[in-house]
């Protein structure tokens, strides 16, 4: 098993952990390494570094950038960044700035299909209100009866075609890497066996074409062992990576308790022919 977690979320996005909550509980479940990668937000890192300290843990500063690539929403892990990068602060605000608009849009298409209160009720969700998302969205709608659980959500709103959905431009991927990598991290394609046209998987096609546009960009690696992948996907994914030579990196995604795919760490080895992305940050010289 492996005992790096190199992505996962706390409250200052749309995680149910504390920064330090959630290292606590990586530390019970054996971590080494852990990166925190909240969405198109740093402020949660200096607390989560701070408690990784406390516990032996080897801290990686990380973020989740959203990105929109032809009309798909896609997610670009940073690892090992610089938090205070001004051109990466920048790139983050400005994501940041169109949340708040878009879940107003929200609320309003909930509320034509007779579902009110829902903007007020998602942000007693958001710990951090410039980060309110979908997530908050759907645990309101878990508390307030319309749903069982936070995946029955999605299944009848907020998504293409349902109820609740608004589409959005985030950051473009050229962007959203080269903010990464000036700041001086790596950039990783996250998750993306869970990319989807419409409700199917993307095609094999425009994956590739996504690849490719990641890796001419200067993107660097791909998460193989992810929480939401399954196990032919790993193999899968590996193929890729040697592919186009990308390195391989592996995370939870974990976001709380009760939510998410997999809790931290723990995670299954790679492939063979995987060649891990913590290579590129254990061999630079100290």
């Amino acid at each position: 098993m492996l005992a790096y977690d190199l992505h996962c979320h706390s409250r200052y996005s749309d995680g149910t952990l504390s920064p330090a909550e959630l290292v606590a509980r990586a530390a019970e479940r054996d971590v080494k390494v852990l990166a925190l990668t909240d969405h198109d937000d740093v402020a949660g890192l200096e607390e989560a570094a701070q408690a990784a300290a406390q516990y032996g843990i080897e801290f990686i500063n990380g973020v989740e950038i959203s990105v929109t690539w032809r009309k798909h929403t896609v997610h670009i892990v940073g690892l090992h960044i610089d938090p205070q990068n001004p051109a990466l602060v920048e790139g983050l605000r400005s994501i940041r700035s169109g949340r708040r608009h878009r879940a107003e849009l929200m609320a309003e298409s909930l509320a034509r299909s007779g579902i009110g209160g829902v903007l007020e009720g998602a942000l007693r969700y958001a710990s951090n209100p410039e980060m309110i998302g979908r997530t908050h969205f759907a645990r309101y709608m878990v508390e307030a009866g319309h749903c069982k659980d936070v995946r029955s959500v999605f299944n009848r709103y907020l998504v293409k075609g349902k109820p609740g959905y608004v589409p959005h431009d985030w950051a473009n991927l050229q962007d959203a890497i080269l903010w990464i990598r000036g700041s001086g991290g790596i950039a990783v394609l996250a998750h993306p066996g869970r990319y989807t046209a419409g409700r199917k998987p993307m095609g094999r096609t425009t994956l590739l074409e996504l690849l490719q546009e990641f890796v001419d960009f200067g993107g660097q690696g791909i998460e193989v062992v992810s929480g939401s992948h399954t196990p032919p996907q790993y193999a899968e994914f590996a193929r890729y990576a040697k592919e186009f030579g990308l390195l391989c990196s592996c995370g939870s995604d974990f976001h709380g308790p009760e939510e998410s795919y997999r809790d931290l760490g723990r995670l299954p080895d790679f492939p063979l022919e995987c060649t891990p992305v913590w290579t590129s940050w254990e061999a630079a010289p100290a």
